[in-house]
């Protein structure tokens, strides 16, 4: 049974997924305090004063036996704090996946017009069928 579970970590990647998950996790703690300590306290001085994220249309209110009012409203500056966030959230991980990530080495090697071998890309000539190579 054992051997069976270790099977099914390494040939299903649940393991890999699992690590993925823990590194996410501990991700969305970076960029949030990214977003929070250092982005979020020079765009508050470009940003409307007050709690705008409290914005709201009230449509109506009611109040029942208990006396608790609830009020049926659009709330609309949470909806745009939201689009905010997700925007500014969205440009951190961007930034941080691009410098962190490789970037793709160009290929190698190309497949010659005529016979489709495959030879260097600096190539002139095909060393297969002799043709001239478009460069």
């Amino acid at each position: 049974m054992l051997k069976d579970f270790t099977t099914f970590l390494f040939k299903t990647n649940a393991l890999a997924l699992a690590i993925g998950v823990i590194i996410g996790a501990a991700t969305s703690k970076v960029v949030t305090a990214v977003v929070d300590d250092l982005l979020m306290p020079p765009i508050a001085l470009v940003m409307p004063p007050g709690d705008w994220r409290q914005a709201q249309i009230e449509l109506s209110k009611a109040t029942d036996a208990d006396g608790k009012v609830t009020v049926n409203a659009i709330k609309y500056g949470h909806f745009i704090g939201a689009i905010v966030d997700f925007v500014i959230i969205s440009f951190v991980v961007y930034a941080i996946t691009n410098k962190l990530l490789p970037k793709e080495a160009p290929p190698s090697t190309k497949a010659c017009d005529r016979c489709l071998e495959t030879v260097p890309t600096g190539a002139t000539k095909c060393k297969f069928c002799t043709s001239d190579l478009v460069a």
